[in-house]
């Protein structure tokens, strides 16, 4: 049938992901670092995703398509819905042992001079943004920092300068290969977060984890205190 459904341009697009979080029907993915619309019959032809799209990839034609499937989509939505909470049941009752979430006493005090091993300023367990649950009582009251994977090895005195003081959360968009402005969006939105710190490299690559920190706080609704701080590969602050 002809109707109005969206084309994505993939010489403009630039693989940030952000039409994936707009598009509530789940017709859009990114797959090899590009936005694809993967079925027909989930977009209903409204655009929202347009206005979510930096590069201008995106826009509405009207052609031959598969018909918008309502139902379909309805039913797409609910198998991810008891899916996501079945994994949050997981993370923090159970499952494996591995993802289960802890928080440890907070160690707030400046390393004692002489002390011969650095402490670990880790507050909770899981650190990787995909294990991560959405809630949990780590999360309130708390300082996010949001960093790069290598930032933990590029910057040597991470724990006291970054991590005291804050949970610790950490991705790497390339190796990923997912946004992480969803989950983002869901902790910041659903527990009482101070502040957000995103720690990044040097790299384009890791653009994808500070516009997703970035959506996460503008999907939120909330106005928190909020930084991006660059790392060299060579081990320095740059924004400082």
């Amino acid at each position: 049938m002809m109707r109005k459904i969206i084309r994505i341009d993939e010489e403009k697009c630039d693989g940030c992901g952000l039409c994936a979080s707009a598009c509530h029907e789940g017709a859009i993915a990114v797959i090899d670092g590009k936005a694809k619309l993967l079925k027909e019959d989930f977009c209903d032809g409204l655009g929202d995703c347009l206005p979510s799209c930096p590069a201008g990839a995106i826009r509405i034609e009207e052609r031959e398509a598969a018909a918008y499937d309502e139902a379909a989509v309805r039913d797409a939505q609910r198998k991810k819905a008891e899916a996501k909470e079945m994994d949050e049941k997981e993370k923090t009752a159970g499952g494996c042992p591995g993802m289960r979430a802890m928080q440890f006493a907070a160690a707030e005090e400046a390393a004692p001079a002489g002390l011969a091993r650095p402490q670990s300023r880790l507050a909770q367990w899981p650190v990787q943004i995909k294990l991560l649950p959405t809630r949990a009582p780590f999360f309130d009251g708390a300082k996010l920092l949001i960093a790069a994977d290598c930032t933990a090895y590029a910057y040597a005195d991470l724990h006291e300068k970054f991590m005291r003081g804050r949970v610790t959360l950490i991705g790497c968009p390339k190796l990923d290969e997912v946004d992480y402005s969803e989950k983002l969006t869901e902790i910041i939105r659903e527990n009482e977060i101070k502040s957000v710190t995103v720690l990044r490299m040097d790299v384009p690559c890791c653009g994808g984890l500070q516009r997703a920190a970035e959506t996460a706080l503008r999907a939120s609704g909330k106005f928190l205190p909020w930084q991006v701080l660059t790392i060299s590969r060579d081990g320095r602050i740059l924004d400082e």
